[in-house]
């Protein structure tokens, strides 16, 4: 069995949860990615960001980047994937949540990070065909 520890993105970056969203919108930018976790003083996993996020709950609703911060936005708890997960239990939480990359943990310790992408090039292409589909509607 192929586990979500095996095919993850280690060392995943966090937005910490009291840094201000301009933080977090220029380390999505200098990362180039679209979303990421946001981590507590704790180094517990307290929710996801996404630059969707920053424009619609921040910039659209007339806030101030400069003040508002990542935990403001962080909506409850994230949806998550165990390290010893494996891919089918990965996929399966995708499709339920609708999600296209998952936090992975090992206890409560964020160690990576799971997306679309890395399980596409793990499973076979009719797998592929029907994550993609689920997800994207």
């Amino acid at each position: 069995m192929v586990t979500a520890r095996e095919i993850m993105t280690a060392d995943a970056e966090c937005i910490g949860e009291k840094d201000t969203l301009k933080q977090a919108a220029e380390k999505l930018r200098d990362l180039g990615v679209g979303s990421m976790p946001i981590c507590g003083e704790d180094n517990r996993l307290k929710g996801m960001l996404t630059d969707r996020d920053i424009v619609i709950e921040c910039i659209a609703a007339g806030r101030d980047p400069n003040t508002m911060t990542a935990g403001e936005i962080g909506d409850g708890k994230p949806v998550t994937i165990g390290a010893d997960d494996s891919i089918d239990e990965a996929i399966s939480t995708m499709k339920e949540h609708k999600v296209r990359r998952l936090p992975v943990i090992d206890g409560h310790e964020l160690v990576g990070m799971i997306a679309q992408a890395d399980i596409a090039r793990n499973i076979s292409d009719e797998k592929v065909g029907d994550l993609v589909e689920l997800i994207s509607s």
